[in-house]
């Protein structure tokens, strides 16, 4: 592989040991509104991971990186610095090669700097704890980095869910290495673009390639140099990184699948609940591990909620970020717009009654695009692979229920258990159901509420550990005692 500095049309390099590497393998970017090429990337692989593997060592053990708090602490400030001061350029490539709408992509590069700050804080006053075990002997627990961290990226949300593994690992003093997927390669560049120019940060504890094979992924995972694993994606491929890293007994953090339950009782303010439930189905085109796929409604307000959220879905513009009035952009490809076509028109021939039929957009100048308009089935036979399997499109379910204990049992029929939404007024219902619920995250009267402070991630088949909030350094770091006998007088 050939080292060089990027070029000043759209060709995405990977950035290693802070120099920009090229690859034999070079592979074309779209976006996905128009299928227009907007690029060019380099397909890196096991020798870019290999690269990146070194010079993430060499900076753990030759630099200040591990042992110097406050200099990780500057970096992320100044790293924090740098994302509001490219704010502009990061929305416009997310909605380029991403497709996301306007408002979408501001709030996830919204996320990022907040993340930042907060881990620098964390970087600052993280140090571990001393205790007086017994008369004449102390022991010093100290937090220190496990080693080498892979953070493996979806392209759903990939400027924010690149920060929110990175944020906690640096703040612990790992070095890192991210693997972006193809579809985000441009993504990628820009966000390694950032990271060069922040001159705090050491050579080689940041390090970006580009894997759409999965070639490199596969080889960090197995990789005994990489002892931590943080990744963000569907539940196969989790399960496969999971058997992967046993051997080596790695930390593996995995945030996977979700089939997002929201319980609207009879006494809900549809009003409230309504506008954000629809968003909650159309955020990012519904490819988002939170989307709210499953609305589970009480008997007496069913009907009136059927006609009134069939009436919003119905109403959605679907379009690309340039067109300001958009509600919800395209899917990622129209493979996946293919993908989801089938799993509705499957689910209608299994007995799911078509309420919005939604689909792709065959016509007119959008259906050049991956563009598919929202579907809303209702059924009855909870066991439907519609209702059990993630959708990761724009397609909600809505089953009916007369009892609370009904209400829970539909929500937790689940393998998943990454979020859930409560909806009543009734506050002490609210608060008796959802310790019932079997997620990681429930919300009342709200949905996707998410922030640097609180931790988020699941539990069942939706993955382990968390990220966000004080227990995201968990995942990154292990805790060494030291004890000491100061010499004291042993019958003191």
């Amino acid at each position: 592989m050939n080292i060089h500095t990027p070029h000043t049309s759209r060709h995405a390099l990977n950035w290693v040991g802070g120099e920009w590497m090229g690859a034999d393998t070079i592979r074309g970017s779209i976006n996905p509104a128009t299928y227009e090429v907007i690029g060019t990337y380099a397909e890196g692989g096991v020798e870019t991971a290999e690269a990146a593997i070194a010079a993430a060592k060499r900076a753990m053990h030759e630099t200040d990186w591990v042992h110097d708090r406050k200099l990780r602490a500057r970096v992320l400030d100044d790293l924090a610095d740098a994302f509001e001061r490219n704010r502009g350029e990061l929305i416009k490539i997310l909605c380029t090669e991403n497709g996301k709408i306007q408002r979408e992509a501001s709030f996830e590069v919204d996320l990022c700097a907040p993340s930042l700050r907060y881990f620098a804080g964390i970087a600052r006053t993280e140090a571990g704890r001393v205790v007086d075990s017994r008369p004449g002997r102390i022991a010093m627990m100290m937090r220190q980095p496990m080693g080498v961290a892979g953070i493996i990226v979806p392209w759903n949300s990939p400027i924010i869910l690149t920060v929110r593994s990175l944020a906690p690992a640096l703040a612990a003093g790992c070095a890192v290495i991210v693997k972006v997927p193809g579809k985000s390669a441009q993504i990628a560049s820009t966000l390694s673009q950032i990271f060069s120019n922040v001159t705090a940060l050491p050579r080689g504890v940041i390090n970006v390639f580009t894997d759409e094979s999965g070639d490199g992924a596969k080889h960090l995972v197995a990789s005994p140099e990489v002892p931590i694993i943080s990744f963000t994606g569907s539940t196969g491929t989790g399960k496969a990184i999971a058997l992967s890293a046993a051997p080596h007994f790695k930390r593996v953090g995995l945030e996977l699948g979700g089939k997002t339950p929201s319980i609207v009782f009879d006494d809900a303010d549809l009003d409230l609940a309504l506008p954000i439930l629809e968003k909650s189905v159309t955020v990012f085109a519904g490819q988002f591990c939170v989307t709210g796929q499953r609305v589970i409604v009480q008997e007496g307000i069913a009907d009136e909620f059927r006609k009134r959220f069939a009436e919003r879905l119905r109403a959605v513009k679907v379009g690309p970020a340039a067109d300001l009035s958009s509600d919800m952009g395209p899917m990622i490809d129209c493979e996946n717009v293919e993908r989801v076509d089938n799993l509705v028109e499957r689910a209608i021939a299994q007995g799911a009654q078509a309420i919005v039929r939604g689909g792709p957009v065959v016509e007119g100048p959008l259906s050049k695009g991956a563009f598919f308009r929202p579907a809303f089935l209702e059924v009855s036979d909870p066991m439907m692979p519609i209702v059990q399997e993630e959708t990761f499109g724009p397609v909600v379910t809505m089953q009916r229920f007369a009892t609370e204990q009904e209400a829970v049992a539909l929500a937790n029929h689940s393998i998943y258990g990454l979020g859930a939404s409560i909806w009543t007024r009734d506050l002490s219902r609210a608060l008796r159901i959802a310790p019932r619920i079997e997620a990681g995250m429930v919300w009342i009267n709200e949905w996707g509420a998410l922030g640097e402070d609180t931790e988020e991630g699941g539990c069942k088949q939706s993955g382990l550990g968390r990220l966000n909030g004080v227990a995201a350094i968990e995942d990154f770091t292990e805790i060494r005692t030291i004890t000491l006998n100061p010499g004291l007088d042993a019958q003191v």
